[in-house]
């Protein structure tokens, strides 16, 4: 049977295009290249005027929750540290070998209503340090009587990304490189009423944390190259 030529030429295209889509599969692990990422040895436990509070205060965590995360996620880290006045921040890291389209990371909008709380603002702002600025989201959430700020960032590959767009256009140019990213969420809390207080007290912490961490954790941590804070 003849096939139209119009028929034979959407065939030729899909075969080429399918074709394409399978040459330019990513391959390439970033997380395999260079030393492997270990957060509880890239973070240490004491820094500047904090140091981890062996045993916390109780925090809610919903235990399903807490199974997907560790399904979707190659590591994550938890820790609260407290400092000599006994202010209290509670630290979050998850970090994941494959972040490719089709694995997210899963971020705090998403996971804090799942807990039962409900986020009162959520806002782009700017987390100054030493290094370098910060693009960070700030949450203002909400549990019964419980008032938790948060400030978050991600990352994939090194690079610092925000929001759905600048996301998909980053995963596409490491697809382009056939390079599959790794990536993670930097999350930082406190329980506080006074917003503005929590938020720059979370600031101070994480400048001093970044202190401490060597150029190579440092860029993974936050993609802030070595000479980001230069002028």
């Amino acid at each position: 049977m003849n096939l139209p030529l119009r028929n034979i030429i959407l065939l030729v295209l899909m075969l080429a295009s399918a074709g394409l889509a399978v040459a330019m599969r990513p391959t390439n692990k970033i997380a395999d290249q260079g030393p492997k990422v270990e957060l509880e040895t890239m973070i240490p436990r004491a820094f500047g005027v904090w140091k981890e509070e062996l045993q916390p205060a109780t925090q809610i965590i919903d235990p399903q929750q807490k199974e997907m995360l560790q399904k979707i996620y190659t590591q994550t880290l938890s820790r609260t540290f407290v400092d000599e006045l006994g202010n209290r921040v509670m630290l979050s890291i998850a970090y994941g070998e494959d972040q490719r389209d089709s694995v997210q990371l899963h971020y705090p909008e998403v996971c804090y209503p799942a807990q039962g709380f409900v986020v009162l603002s959520n806002e782009i702002g700017v987390l100054e340090t030493d290094s370098g600025n910060i693009l960070v989201k700030r949450l203002l959430t909400k549990l019964g009587g419980r008032v938790e700020p948060v400030t978050y960032w991600t990352t994939l590959g090194d690079q610092l990304v925000q929001g759905g767009l600048n996301t998909k256009l980053t995963q596409l140019k490491f697809g382009f490189r056939r390079q599959i990213p790794d990536g993670l969420l930097f999350r930082v809390s406190s329980i506080n009423q006074d917003t503005e207080s929590a938020y720059a007290m979370q600031q101070d912490f994480v400048r001093a944390l970044i202190t401490s961490l060597s150029e190579k954790d440092r860029l993974k941590l936050t993609g802030l190259p070595a000479n980001a804070g230069q002028k």
